[in-house]
C-alpha cells in the first residue's frame, strides 16, 4: 500500500497505518544515529513552527525546539499567557492566522476536539504534543525505546501498563501496540479502562495487525513475562487535588515496586514512564502527598527503589522524544 506522510497531521495515530508508524521508527533510528556520528543534515532551513502550549511542559517543549533547531527550523513559543488564545480569539480564528505564517504548528493541551479544530482550519500539518485523550509523540518515542532495549521483532513485544488507564498514556499505548501487533496488557480498576468505544476500535486494528490486547484488573496477571512495564502519574494535570484521595484507593495496588517487577518472571524486563515521575518525595507534589499519606514517601505510582534501578529507561525514553519528534517533522515538511 503506498503512504505519504508529507503535510500530513499527527493528532492521534488512529488514521495512520501500520506501515507509516514502522517509517517513522525507522526515520527516527535513522535520525538519532546521524546526531550520535555528527552526520545530520539540515531538512528544514526555512520553516517555521509555532509550539502551542495551553499545558506547561518540559520534554515535549524540548524536544520540539531541539529537533527543530537541529534541522534549521525556527519555532515560536506560545503559552496561554502571551497570546489570545480562548481570551480574545478562538481556536479556529487562531488557527487561520497561524496557518498563512507558519509551516506547521504543535498544540498542547487540553480537549482532543481542540487539536482537532486546528488542524481543520490551519491549512499546514498540525502535531498533538498531548490532549487528555492522546499523547502520539510520546507513542512513537516508547516503541523506539522498546526496540532499543529488545532483540525481539517488534510484534514479539510485549507490554504492560498500569495505572488510570481512561488517560492519554492508556488510550495510546493500547492503540499504538493494536497497529503495531504488539502484545498490550492493560491493568488498571474497571472503572479506570478505556471507554468501550476506544478499546473496541483497537481490538478492530488488532484483528488486523495480529495483536494481542488484555484488559485486567489483576496487575500480576497483566505483568506476567512482560518486556515492558510502563505507569504514568495517578492523577494528571488539570484534575483537583481532591482527586488524589479516591485514586490513590483505587490504584495503590497498580504501583510499581520491587515485588511488582520481579512478578514479571523476566531478568530483561525494563520500566518505562513518560515523567515527571512521583518516585520520592522531593517534589512539591510529593511533599504534599506524602505529608498526607505516608506510606507513599517512598514513592506513589512507582517506588523510589525501582525508579533509581536499571530497571528503568525513563530517561533513554525521554531523550527519544526528541529523536522521534524530529522524524515527524522531517517526514511531513522536509521538501526531500
Amino acid at each position: 500500500m503506498a503512504f505519504n506522510i508529507h503535510n500530513r497531521s499527527l493528532l492521534s495515530l488512529m488514521h495512520h497505518s501500520e506501515r507509516e508508524l514502522r517509517y517513522l521508527l525507522d526515520l527516527s533510528r535513522d535520525l538519532k544515529r546521524a546526531k550520535y556520528t555528527g552526520t545530520e543534515r539540515q531538512h528544514l532551513k526555512g520553516k517555521n513552527i509555532a509550539l502551542i502550549f495551553e499545558k506547561t511542559s518540559t520534554r515535549t517543549r524540548c524536544a520540539f525546539e531541539v529537533a527543530a533547531y537541529d534541522q534549521g527550523a525556527n519555532v515560536t513559543y506560545i503559552d496561554p499567557n502571551s497570546s489570545q488564545i480562548g481570551h480574545k480569539e478562538s481556536m479556529k480564528d487562531t488557527a487561520r492566522v497561524l496557518g498563512r505564517m507558519y509551516d506547521a504548528i504543535e498544540y498542547r493541551g487540553f480537549k482532543q476536539e481542540i487539536v482537532e479544530e486546528l488542524a481543520r482550519y490551519a491549512g499546514v500539518p498540525v502535531y498533538n504534543g498531548l490532549t487528555d485523550e492522546y499523547h502520539p509523540t510520546q507513542m512513537i518515542a516508547d516503541v523506539m525505546t522498546m526496540r532499543e532495549h529488545s532483540d525481539k521483532a517488534l510484534h514479539q513485544i510485549s507490554y504492560a501498563y498500569l495505572g488510570d488507564a481512561r488517560n492519554n498514556m492508556g488510550n495510546s499505548l493500547l492503540l499504538i501496540g493494536a497497529k503495531l501487533g504488539m502484545d498490550v496488557r492493560i491493568a488498571a480498576p474497571r472503572a479506570l479502562w478505556p471507554s468501550d468505544a476506544h478499546v473496541q476500535a483497537c481490538h478492530e486494528f488488532a484483528e488486523q495487525s495480529g495483536a494481542r490486547l488484555m484488559l485486567t484488573e489483576d496487575p500480576i496477571a497483566a505483568v506476567e513475562g512482560v518486556d515492558f512495564v510502563h505507569t504514568d502519574v495517578w492523577v494528571s494535570m488539570g484534575e483537583p487535588v481532591e482527586a488524589w484521595a479516591e485514586r490513590i484507593e483505587q490504584l495503590l495496588p497498580y504501583q510499581v515496586n520491587t515485588a511488582l517487577m520481579q512478578a514479571t518472571g523476566n531478568p530483561r524486563s525494563k520500566f518505562m514512564h513518560c515523567l515527571p515521575a512521583f518516585h520520592n518525595s522531593e517534589t512539591k507534589v510529593g511533599k504534599e502527598i506524602a505529608a498526607k499519606y505516608p506510606h507513599l514517601s517512598n514513592g506513589i505510582e512507582v517506588t523510589e527503589d525501582v525508579f533509581e534501578s536499571p530497571y528503568n529507561i525513563a530517561f533513554e525514553q525521554a531523550e527519544n522524544r526528541m529523536h522521534t519528534i524530529k522524524a515527524i517533522l522531517v517526514s511531513t515538511l522536509a521538501d526531500i
